[in-house]
């Protein structure tokens, strides 16, 4: 019988680990949550008051409150004290956020590490394997987790299918197995550049679907924006050397459409309460959590520029973030522009590609 035939009652389970996850936010702790009936999983918050109110609390009333935190998840405010001894790092702050928490693996000795934080790295403009490579010892098996998500669905046990990309198919494979449950599928790969280029992009586009859903353009707007967008994250990802048929998969087309239609996107509410004429400070303050589609938008459109990547979607977003345009002259812009031949690069690769290449890396059932 095949894996994916399996019933999930029937699935060996994976060894335990011990785990440390890093960042105790909504999706750091919903990882803790959904894998600590299988592993030893410490959850580190980089403040000691929240450290505090978790353990006494049981639950992440900032982030994830509808959540309770099971008995086994430990919680940690010393990231040196939370990795020791781990057997894997599941890095889950923001982005900013990463590079440090990187630093902290390497002087571990803690053998492998994911990060699920998705974006370019201010400043520098790094995709997050870039960062972890100029951070990590070689010998540190390393990849990202990625792909359509919401944090308190995966803490609630709702099915739910992503991706884990690593330049080393072997390691995503097995990391995977060990890792995946009936209601947390995980699938492995080994274009690590697509997947992230996927998952930082989408967060600018679901920022522009927002604006395009506030102003009340409509459904078929919106097909045709997420349809567009899912073109500019092609072209992007393909010049940075990811692999087109990446983009048609759970970390492209469908972290896109989660992220762009799902409610509980906070990059929709950002362009949602931009189409209402408030400003970025004010929509930052009332969203009380890290939106990645703002710093992203910046780091995507300069990156397009410098390589001569066409993207008017991300273009039009980072112009009304940084207050270039109001939100609805973005949206005139982008519908004022010239009709031209639909020639998407994805689809083209798909066209391309055999039926082998269809299939994810390597599928952990």
């Amino acid at each position: 019988m095949s894996a994916s035939a399996r019933c999930g009652a029937c699935e060996p389970r994976p060894p335990r680990m011990k785990i440390a996850v890093l960042g105790a936010g909504a999706w750091g702790t919903a990882l803790a949550v959904a894998y600590a009936a299988d592993h030893d999983v410490t959850l580190w918050t980089r403040v000691a008051s929240h450290a505090q109110a978790l353990r006494a609390s049981r639950r992440n009333e900032r982030y994830l409150p509808e959540i309770a935190l099971p008995d086994g998840i430990r919680i940690d405010a010393d990231i040196a004290h939370a990795l020791a001894g781990c057997e894997l790092a599941l890095i889950a702050t923001p982005i900013a956020g990463l590079r440090e928490a990187l630093h902290a693996v390497a002087a571990s000795g803690v053998p492998a590490v994911l990060w699920a934080c998705k974006g370019f790295e201010a400043g520098t403009g790094l995709l997050p394997h870039a960062v972890a490579d100029e951070v990590l010892p070689a010998a540190v098996s390393r990849g990202a987790l990625s792909g359509p998500s919401f944090a308190v669905e995966v803490a609630r046990g709702q099915p739910t299918a992503i991706t884990i990309a690593s330049n080393d198919l072997a390691f995503a494979t097995r990391v995977a197995a060990e890792l995946h449950s009936p209601r947390l599928r995980l699938y492995a790969q080994d274009d690590l550049t697509g997947v992230e280029v996927g998952g930082a992009v989408k967060n600018v586009l679901a920022i522009a679907t927002g604006v395009c859903d506030g102003l009340g353009f409509g459904l078929n707007a919106r097909a045709a924006l997420i349809t567009r967008g899912l073109a500019e994250i092609a072209r992007l990802g393909e010049a940075l050397g990811g692999h087109g048929i990446t983009f048609m998969g759970l970390a492209g087309m469908g972290d896109l459409i989660l992220t762009c239609t799902g409610d509980l996107s906070r990059n929709r509410r950002v362009g949602l309460m931009l189409a209402e004429g408030l400003s970025l400070d004010a929509v930052l303050q009332k969203l009380g959590h890290v939106a990645e589609g703002v710093s992203t938008a910046r780091e995507a459109a300069a990156l397009a520029r410098r390589m001569g990547v066409d993207m008017p979607i991300t273009r039009a977003v980072a112009d009304v973030l940084d207050g270039r345009l109001s939100a609805a002259q973005a949206a005139e812009r982008l519908l004022a522009r010239d009709p031209k031949v639909e020639q998407e690069a994805v689809l083209e690769r798909a066209d391309e590609a055999d039926l082998g290449a269809l299939q994810p890396g390597a599928q952990s059932g």
